[in-house]
C-alpha cells in the first residue's frame, strides 16, 4: 500500500468518526464508532509500543516489590511517559504500606558431601544471614505446636528442612492452557457447588502455624529454612474452573512472601529460601541415607522504612479527560508491583504495558471520550490487592463510616488486567447479568482478532477488580489465554520477558482501548448490580 493510498484512508476514517450519523448501531441499540476503532486499530498494528513499555517495566525495573527502589523506579519511568504522551492529570497517589524489602545479594550450595550450586531464591521480607554461613542440614516434622518439644534445643546453628520430598512428575498434563471450545462453554455456566479445591499452592500448614513454627525458629537460634515450594504440581488452570495445568518444575522456583511488611526485620522470622523441588529431594534422599549435609547461604537483604510524609504504598494515576460527561469516569486497572524471584513480566508488566499501550493508542489517535478514561496502575496488589482497596478508601466509600463519596456514583466500568500475557477471549461478567447485551454487541467489532465473546457469568477472584466490586462498582476482569502463566510463569523465577507473546498483547490493547471507548461513549453509564452491604475494606490476602 502506497503513502498516499494509506493517507486518504487515514483521512477517510477521520471524517467518518467525526459524523455521528455514521456511526454503527446494533440491535441492542448500542452504537459503536468503527471510524475510532480503526484508527486505535490502525495505530496498533502499524506502530505498536506495547514491547518497549514491557521492556522498561521488566528487564530495567523489575523486580518491583512495593517500597524497593525497583518499584520506585518504576512508579517515576511510567510517569514520565504517562506525561509524555500528553495525558492529563498524571500523578502518583500515596498510601501508607509498610517497609519495603529488596534482595542485595543470594548464593547457596551443598558443600558436603559432594559440591552443588543450588537453585532457589529466598522469600520476601524475610532477614539475611550474618554473611556467609556453613550449616549442617536437619530436617524437621512439625505439623502442630506439640512437635516442637522434641526439637526444643536442637536446633540452634543448623539450616531447617520444613517439608518432606515432593514427586517430580512427568509433563504430560496441560503446561501451555488456550481457551478451547468445550472449556468456554463451561465458562458460560454458573457452578451450583464450589469445584473441590487443590491443595494450599504455596503453604502446606495453615497460616497460623507457619507463624509460630517461624517464631520457634527463631527463638531456638536455627540459622536459615529451606523449603520447596507447594505440594500441588496440578493447580486450577483458570478462576473456579473444573481443569487444572500442570506446574512444570525442572528449575522453576515457585516463592513468595514469608514475613510481614509491618516489621523492619520482617517478624519473628529466620532467613527462609524456597528451592527448586529437584534440588530439594536430593538433599532429603541424602539425610534419609543417615550422611551429614553442610550447606553454605549467602544471603543480603534490605528493608526500607516508611516516611509518614512519603509512604511506600503508591498508585500511578493518569486521564484522558472527557468532553459533556466527563465529570463520570471509565477507569482501567492492573498491578505494577511484582514477586520478588524474576522480573514480574507476566505477572504483571504485561498488564502494565498494556494498559500504556491504551492510553498512548487512545490518545494518538485522537479520541474524544464524552467520559473521562483514567487508568490507574496499583501497587501492593500481591500483599492483597492494597492499592486498589487504598483507591477505593480515597475516591468511593469511606472506609470508617462505609459512606459512599460523591466520585462512587460517577465510576461507569473498572476493568481490569492481570492474567498474563495470553489473548483476550471474552469477560467474567461478576454476575452483572445486565451488561451481558451490551458486551456482546461491542464484541462483534472484535471477532477477527481471536476474540470469541465468551460472556462468562460468575464471579471470580484473585486481582484488583474485587476491591471495585465488593462496593458495587461493575468491575470485570477479563477472560486471558493463560499459556504458561499458572505452569511456568507465575510467581516464579521464570517470569521472565521471554515468556510475553507481542502479538498477544497488541491483541489485548486493541481489545480494552475498545471496551474503554465503548463505555466512554455511552449515553448511559454500566448498569450496576445491587448494592451489596458494605463493610469496611478488607486487607486482603498475599497472593
Amino acid at each position: 500500500m502506497t503513502s498516499r493510498t494509506s493517507a486518504a484512508i487515514i483521512v477517510g476514517l477521520i471524517c467518518w468518526a467525526a459524523t455521528p450519523a455514521l456511526q454503527a448501531q446494533d440491535q441492542t441499540g448500542e452504537r459503536v464508532d468503527d471510524a475510532m476503532i480503526s484508527l486505535m486499530r490502525q495505530q496498533e498494528l502499524d506502530h505498536s509500543e506495547v514491547m518497549d513499555h514491557l521492556g522498561w517495566l521488566a528487564d530495567v525495573y523489575g523486580p518491583r516489590v512495593t517500597g524497593s527502589p525497583g518499584f520506585k523506579q518504576a512508579v517515576d519511568w511510567t510517569l514520565k511517559e504517562l506525561r509524555k504522551w500528553g495525558l492529563s492529570n498524571v500523578h502518583e497517589e500515596k498510601w501508607p504500606f509498610g517497609y519495603g524489602w529488596s534482595l542485595a545479594h543470594f548464593s547457596a550450595h551443598i558443600v558436603e558431601p559432594q559440591y552443588q550450586p543450588l537453585i532457589g531464591y529466598p522469600k520476601s521480607w524475610t532477614p539475611g544471614t550474618k554473611g556467609p554461613v556453613v550449616a549442617d542440614v536437619v530436617r524437621v516434622d512439625i505439623k502442630s505446636e506439640a512437635d516442637f518439644q522434641k526439637y526444643h534445643g536442637k536446633l540452634a546453628g543448623k539450616i531447617v528442612l520444613s517439608q518432606p520430598a515432593r514427586g517430580v512428575e512427568m509433563l504430560e498434563g496441560t503446561i501451555v492452557q488456550r481457551w478451547t471450545e468445550a472449556l468456554l462453554r463451561e465458562a458460560e455456566t454458573t457452578p451450583l457447588a464450589s469445584p473441590r479445591e487443590n491443595p494450599p499452592p504455596f503453604r502446606s500448614s495453615p497460616p497460623a502455624m507457619v507463624e509460630k513454627t517461624q517464631q520457634f525458629f527463631h527463638e531456638e537460634g536455627v540459622v536459615a529454612e529451606l523449603d520447596r515450594g507447594g505440594d500441588a504440581f496440578m493447580v486450577n488452570g483458570d478462576n473456579q474452573m473444573s481443569w487444572k495445568t500442570q506446574r512444570t518444575d525442572g528449575g522453576t522456583v515457585f516463592v513468595t512472601i514469608g514475613g510481614r511488611h509491618d516489621s523492619p526485620t520482617g517478624g519473628n522470622v529466620v532467613p527462609s529460601v524456597t528451592l527448586a523441588v529437584e534440588h530439594y529431594n536430593r538433599i532429603v534422599r541424602i539425610l534419609d541415607k543417615g550422611l551429614p549435609v553442610k550447606v553454605e547461604l549467602d544471603i543480603q537483604t534490605k528493608f526500607y522504612d516508611e516516611d509518614q510524609k512519603e509512604p511506600n504504598g503508591a498508585n500511578v494515576i493518569a486521564e484522558i479527560p472527557g468532553s459533556d460527561l466527563a465529570n463520570e469516569v471509565v477507569l482501567l486497572g492492573a498491578h505494577l508491583d511484582s514477586h520478588q524471584a524474576a522480573t514480574g513480566a507476566t505477572d504483571n508488566a504485561a498488564g502494565v504495558a498494556v494498559l500504556m499501550e491504551v492510553m498512548r493508542i487512545l490518545k494518538a489517535a485522537g479520541a474524544k471520550p464524552r467520559r473521562t478514561i483514567r487508568v490507574a496502575l496499583w501497587g501492593g496488589e500481591e500483599e492483597g490487592e492494597l492499592g486498589s482497596l487504598a483507591y477505593v478508601g480515597q475516591h468511593l466509600v469511606d472506609p470508617v463510616t462505609k459512606a459512599l463519596k460523591p466520585e462512587y456514583r460517577n465510576v461507569s466500568a473498572y476493568y481490569n488486567l492481570d492474567n498474563g500475557t495470553g489473548r483476550i477471549r471474552g469477560v467474567w461478567l461478576q454476575e452483572n447479568l445486565a451488561v451481558s447485551p451490551i458486551f456482546k454487541a461491542w464484541f462483534q467489532s472484535l471477532r477477527d482478532l481471536g476474540v470469541t465473546g465468551t460472556i462468562a457469568p460468575r464471579s471470580v477472584a484473585g486481582s484488583d477488580y474485587q476491591s471495585f466490586d465488593a462496593v458495587g462498582i461493575p468491575a470485570f476482569q477479563f477472560m486471558q489465554d493463560r499459556l504458561e502463566y499458572n505452569s511456568r510463569t507465575h510467581h516464579s523465577n521464570m517470569d521472565t520477558v521471554d515468556h510475553v507473546q507481542r502479538d498477544d498483547l497488541a491483541q489485548m490493547a486493541i481489545v480494552v482501548a475498545t471496551f474503554a471507548y465503548d463505555t466512554a461513549m455511552r449515553s448511559e453509564k454500566l448498569p450496576r448490580k445491587a448494592l451489596p452491604p458494605l463493610t469496611p475494606p478488607s486487607t486482603g490476602a498475599p497472593h
